[in-house]
């Protein structure tokens, strides 16, 4: 896909949540006096919530978060180059109160019946729902590399999750020594954001350039390729001299020689055969699954996600919860925010459709992931998928498509296109 192309994708995603409105509003016909609760307010839950009540101003929405403010990780690697601050990342839900008469309720879930079709808060608090949205998003797997846990984690952060987290590795990484190494632990697939360690990595790595350019930065992968990886390799040879003995960036694959065990107190990683890896900022990103709530709901199957009919968003265990975002599988569809974003709406359509007895809609989903290599050089993925005759997901032939790596004006274009999607993103969930 070309950038003029590329512009064309985002006018038209841009508008989609216009064009979504417009050919909706005509699904409430009848008085319904219907309760959704929405668990999970990131971004698939947000936008959930906001356009069930758009598409009918008679369904009462209540949206269940325990934070009052929320850290958004796309945008998240930009801190490591200095490019923005925590702040610039922080949204409240204060326009889906206010605006769209949202109920807000700052707490967590302790238990859901799923018979009864009731949730039961932290607080004590039971509430009813006609349909439940739940969007838990990810949680980790701690069982995976010895010497690695949930307490360490706290020593040695994945910064997975926005937040304290990514202000800590940040500041790890600004005290190494010039000539230190850091190191980011991949997992194998899925996990949120399949861009995201490699956009964090060139961030680094350009932050390093600046002003420790005797360091190196190592990206240990459980797997043997990753998303976008030409794309990142050809900005990375631009930018940092990667394939060369002066690289800043070096990418290993492991494989076929996993990671086994962490030294705490030498700061070693030590896989399968024997090799031992130490660097002085260790950035180890846990395998992960579902939200605990979605498991402990028994909502999940044997690979630890939550597996949903595509066309309704519905859990395929309990009919009444439609589960959407980085705890759901919708595969092929990536774990990103504006897939969640993109899930949400056809989620809304689909829960509106069912209270007013009415045909459901088409479902179809759209994606898009940006990654930054410098401030100046961006690259980006762009996907539309439907459903086949197995009613199962695919992707569009021919919609969507890759950055071009023949135009060199492409990358400044897609560097501010990533910002500019970024905020349209954040403006259409959360206000």
């Amino acid at each position: 896909m070309d950038f003029r192309s590329r512009r064309r994708f985002l006018q038209l995603t841009g508008i989609a949540g216009a064009g979504f409105l417009n050919g909706c509003r005509l699904l409430s016909k009848n008085n319904i006096n219907a309760q959704v609760v929405v668990v999970g307010g990131g971004f698939a839950g947000a936008t959930a919530a906001k356009y069930i009540r758009l598409l009918d101003a008679n369904i009462k929405v209540i949206l269940i978060e325990p934070k009052a403010q929320y850290i958004t990780c796309p945008g998240s690697n930009w801190l490591f180059a200095d490019l923005l601050k925590i702040e610039n990342l922080t949204v409240n839900y204060q326009a889906l109160s206010q605006q769209y008469g949202i109920t807000v309720i700052c707490d967590a879930v302790a238990r859901i019946d799923c018979e009864q079709k009731r949730l039961l808060l932290e607080n004590q608090q039971s509430l009813a729902y006609d349909r439940l949205v739940l969007a838990p998003g990810i949680d980790f797997r701690w069982d995976t590399l010895e010497g690695y846990d949930q307490a360490t984690a706290q020593v040695f952060p994945h910064a997975w999750q926005a937040g304290p987290q990514t202000l800590q590795l940040q500041q790890q990484m600004q005290a190494m020594r010039n000539g230190d190494v850091a190191l980011i632990c991949v997992p194998a697939e899925p996990y949120r954001c399949p861009p995201g360690p490699y956009e964090r990595a060139s961030m680094m790595a350009y932050w390093l350039q600046q002003h420790k350019p005797k360091s190196k930065l190592l990206i240990l992968d459980a797997k043997t390729g990753f998303s976008k990886q030409k794309l990142f390799e050809a900005g990375w040879a631009k930018s940092f001299g990667y394939g060369t003995s002066n690289s800043i960036i070096e990418w290993h694959s492991l494989a076929d020689n996993p990671l086994q065990h962490l030294d705490v107190k030498t700061k070693t990683l030590s896989t399968y055969f024997g090799d031992k890896i130490q660097a002085q900022v260790l950035n180890i990103i846990p395998p992960q699954q579902a939200g605990s709530i979605a498991r402990q709901t028994g909502l999940t199957d044997a690979s630890g996600w939550c597996p949903v009919n595509p066309l309704t968003s519905q859990s395929r265990i309990q009919e009444h919860i439609h589960i959407i975002g980085d705890a759901a599988n919708y595969a092929p569809i990536p774990k990103s925010a504006f897939a969640a974003n993109s899930e949400a709406k056809t989620c809304a359509m689909t829960v509106v459709s069912l209270l007013n007895q009415q045909p459901l809609p088409d479902a179809h989903w759209l994606n898009t992931c940006y990654s930054l290599i410098t401030p100046q050089y961006g690259i980006s993925v762009a996907g539309v998928y439907k459903l086949n005759a197995e009613h199962t997901i695919e992707a569009v032939k021919g919609a969507g498509g890759l950055s071009s790596l023949k135009d060199p004006e492409s990358s400044r274009l897609e560097a501010a296109y990533a910002q500019s999607v970024y905020q349209t993103l954040l403006k259409d969930s959360f206000s």
